[in-house]
């Protein structure tokens, strides 16, 4: 079992580096319920299926398993409401691997970064594109915006 230990920003896209490569990221929920998340992951030429234990906040417990491709397009099939559609960069900034996320379809317009910690009270010195934390906030989660997408926000 593995620990997972984020944090999450909002971010300011002025300061962006455009030129850097992503990788194509398509995801979905088998299941989400108060206790925790499965989810199926396709990025590129890798598929995952992963556990985590429920709750926003820095820390979760993460169990993660690489499985066929062909068994993740068949379990994608099976999610829950919508199907997450980004492209992930990674960049190094301020001595950090930042994932960088860029949400498509009913997610457009969306950028988030996530930086992963060793320990829950490490420091981080941010770069000027994350401007603003969300990682308490629920609702910059995947498993919310498969349920509610980002382009619904202003309408719900």
């Amino acid at each position: 079992m593995a620990k997972e230990i984020e944090r999450k920003f909002l971010m300011d896209l002025t300061h962006w580096p455009r030129d850097t490569e992503g990788t194509p990221y398509r995801q979905g929920y088998l299941s989400v319920t108060e206790k925790g998340i499965v989810r199926v992951r396709i990025k590129g030429d890798i598929a995952t299926l992963t556990v985590k234990s429920s709750g926003t906040g820095l820390s979760r417990d993460e169990f993660e398993y690489e499985i066929p491709i062909d068994d993740a397009e068949a379990l994608i099939n099976l999610c829950q409401n919508d199907i997450i559609e980004k492209t992930r960069y990674k960049i190094m900034a301020k001595g950090k691997l930042w994932d960088v996320d860029e949400f498509h379809g009913k997610n457009s317009g969306l950028w988030l970064a996530e930086v992963e910690l060793e320990l829950e009270d490490e420091s981080v010195t941010l770069p000027k594109w994350a401007i603003q934390e969300v990682t308490d906030d629920e609702k910059y989660y995947n498993a919310f915006l498969s349920k509610h997408p980002f382009l619904t926000w202003y309408n719900e």
